[in-house]
């Protein structure tokens, strides 16, 4: 018999009213003529601009004037190097300059998808039977590019879900790069994306074991400037891409969780950050922290990428290393295995694959532990987040593709202490699209990205094929039971 699903009407749908003001970098030479058609303008003539700008943006973003002034900044060099002394012109025209290097970007305006929910660390101020809880979305605007987004909810006694007012204004963070790097990791990580070592170990044998970011960068440039061939020149473009990687982000702490953006940032992401799959993981100590694997996408190059955050406000991203840290699905399980961190991936594109380390961006020699079986996942099988602790072992939430390309949800058991072992899976898919759910920007979809257990249920938020997202609830006793018996 099927085990019992409760759809929920609660639907998450595009907003494209929920914009950000992003830096517009015309290029070098048509910013050199607007600069100087600006420049032609009087003083009056320019607060006469500035403030029609103000009148119609700053109802929509929150202080659009420092957004202006951060982003006349970023051409501060090349308008000096017109002769202009950028430090001499009046506020108002480098407000000017910025308001015209600025666009808004509708980062939800396509689709808002493959959720993700955590529990939130703040549990605080609510009633008995009841969990604050996160879900993150995969948010697609123009162009398809995809960002992170969040929504902050209460899961109250009965499974409902509250959700709190989206903000209305989005704040992307201040981005901080890495300072230091390990010259040995950095030369594996080269190895593994096929750099030949005859072209990178030239450059890397002059720097240090530790090295910083911008002495990396300046060299790179130099040397970028010089004769050194085509094939040197694309080895040291990887480098400077692979750098680019890893870095922090920091937000505001006056800024309301659903008003945060995570927007491509390195050049690896330029395409997009895809299907981020949240986990609050336990470390053997008792404290906690939320981590999440996501796909940085640049066209043609797919990195596996490590988010980590204790507060929502503050992210490490790091990418991933090891001859496993290739193609998509990464998903951590929620504490480590017998001391030991361990990771599924469908690395082949096919079959989910288990690996373990001591390191927790480190992944090597994967094992595979489970293959398509039915026919509703016969193309492939993949995870839909980050597995879940029951008493009974593991409960991972799968995905399989079948024919004309259909998505659909389905479940295993995986063992506790080795879960290599696959206890039971459902033979027919747990969550299937339905009729009105067919519809979308990819048809024939449901999708997730992970789930929690509340109030002995699986709440399972799930995409509706690659546009909206709603939730489901299913008895985790009725699921285990049928786990157990197939």
């Amino acid at each position: 018999m099927p085990v019992p699903v409760t759809r929920k009407n609660l639907y998450f749908k595009p907003d494209s009213s929920r914009v950000v003001a992003r830096f517009f970098n015309n290029g070098d030479v048509r910013t050199i003529n607007l600069v100087k058609r600006i420049m032609e303008l009087s003083e009056a003539q320019v607060k006469h601009e500035l403030e029609f700008t103000f009148k119609e943006f700053a109802n929509r973003h929150r202080n659009i004037s420092s957004i202006y002034m951060k982003h006349a900044n970023n051409y501060k060099a090349l308008i000096e190097s017109m002769g202009i002394n950028y430090n001499k012109l009046s506020p108002e025209r480098r407000l000017l300059i910025g308001s015209y290097s600025t666009m808004e970007y509708s980062i939800e305006s396509a689709a808002l998808f493959n959720p993700s929910m955590v529990e939130d660390f703040d549990q605080t101020f609510l009633a008995e039977g009841e969990t604050r809880v996160i879900i993150s979305f995969r948010a697609t605007g123009e162009g398809h590019l995809s960002s992170i987004v969040f929504r902050k909810g209460i899961l109250d006694a009965s499974n409902n879900l509250r959700m709190m007012e989206a903000s209305k204004h989005i704040d992307l963070p201040i981005i901080k790069k890495k300072k230091s790097y390990d010259k040995a990791r950095f030369m594996q990580k080269m190895q593994e994306m096929h750099i030949p070592e005859k072209y990178s170990s030239p450059f890397m044998d002059s720097l240090p074991n530790k090295f910083e970011y911008y002495a990396l960068k300046e060299a790179v440039r130099k040397m970028l400037k010089l004769d050194i061939g085509e094939h040197r020149k694309k080895a040291l473009n990887e480098m400077t891409w692979l750098i680019d990687s890893y870095y922090d982000i920091e937000f505001s702490p006056d800024s309301k969780l659903s008003g945060r953006a995570i927007l491509p940032i390195s050049s690896s992401e330029s395409r997009g950050i895809e299907d981020a799959r949240f986990v609050r993981f336990k470390n053997d100590d008792g404290s906690e922290k939320i981590y999440a694997t996501y796909t940085a996408y640049d066209g043609f190059t797919v990195l596996p990428k490590l988010l980590s955050t204790s507060d929502f406000l503050n992210f490490r991203i790091m990418p991933m290393h090891g001859n496993g840290a290739q193609n998509k699905n990464f998903a951590l399980f929620p504490r480590k295995i017998k001391g030991k961190y361990a990771m599924l991936a469908r690395i082949d594109g096919v079959n989910n694959y288990l690996f373990y380390s001591n390191r927790i961006t480190l992944w090597n020699d994967p094992i595979k532990i489970q293959e398509p079986k039915f026919p509703w996942e016969l193309t492939q099988i993949g995870n839909c987040g980050s597995p879940i602790y029951t008493k009974d072992g593991w409960l991972l939430i799968t995905h399989g593709v079948g024919s004309m390309r259909r998505y659909c949800i389905g479940a295993s058991l995986l063992d506790l202490d080795d879960p290599t072992i696959e206890i039971g899976r459902l033979k027919e898919p747990l969550l299937s699209p339905l009729e009105e759910e067919r519809e979308g920007y990819v048809p024939n979809v449901v999708y997730s990205c992970g789930s929690i257990v509340h109030n002995n249920h699986l709440i399972l938020p799930y995409a509706v094929s690659d546009y909206a997202s709603s939730y489901v609830t299913i008895n985790l006793n009725d699921l285990l039971t049928a786990l157990k018996t197939t």
